[in-house]
């Protein structure tokens, strides 16, 4: 039969609680001991028993670790606190931010021309003039844009006439020597044709001068 479960509660009768204060205290003893040989880590163990006695274990100084300890939690605690301070800190930008958001917003609404109703006559005014001031520089910096892009379209036009009058140039100067080319076998074409019908016309002045002399002599 297997043993059954023990209520945790405190145990009335006195030899009974002391003997079960022995046999646990011994248990923890060798479990803190196991603990310390099997993983390595540094255990200190400190009972006090309902007489006041003390039993302890620790497989290092018990007070070097006892300081360990203490140095530990103050750590935790002033990590704890710088985390708490930054929260705070972050809280109070995010705040800070929102609040600028909100004012951008609405200086932007006001801009547009949209939530009036709350200004009052010298915020409208501040406006107004503020509107004007970047309308002034909108238009300052829309004619520096416009003349920079008319000095480029200018020089532009400078470039292509010069591109033109060199494609015109080297197109006259192609067409020259094309002619010049051609020139010696037009001409001797020419005098062959001209000479070819100057001497037909010889021919036949000759051929009706023979005629005319032979019906005389008929």
């Amino acid at each position: 039969m297997g043993r059954g479960k023990v209520e945790i509660k405190r145990i009335e009768n006195t030899t009974n609680r002391q003997v079960t204060f022995c046999k646990r205290r011994n248990g923890l003893l060798k479990k803190a001991y196991e603990l310390s040989v099997l993983c390595d880590a540094e255990v200190a163990l400190i009972v006090f028993s309902s007489r006041g006695r003390l039993f302890e274990y620790a497989n290092n100084n018990i007070k070097a670790t006892i300081d360990r300890y203490k140095k530990a939690c103050a750590e935790s605690s002033n990590a704890n606190s710088v985390t708490e301070a930054n929260a705070q800190y972050y809280q109070q930008e995010a705040t800070k931010v929102r609040q600028q958001i909100q004012i951008l917003q609405n200086a932007n609404r006001h801009l547009m021309g949209e939530s009036l109703s709350n200004l009052s006559v010298k915020e409208l005014k501040q406006l107004e003039n503020k509107i004007e001031r970047g309308i002034t520089r909108i238009r300052s910096k829309k004619n520096e844009l416009l003349f920079a892009e008319i000095e480029y379209m200018q020089k532009r036009e400078l470039e292509l006439q010069s591109d033109n009058m060199y494609l015109r140039a080297k197109v006259a100067e192609s067409e020259r020597a094309q002619h010049s080319n051609m020139l010696p076998g037009s001409d001797y074409e020419t005098m062959q044709t001209f000479d070819s019908r100057n001497f037909f016309s010889v021919n036949m002045l000759q051929y009706s001068n023979q005629d005319q002399t032979a019906l005389h002599l008929g």
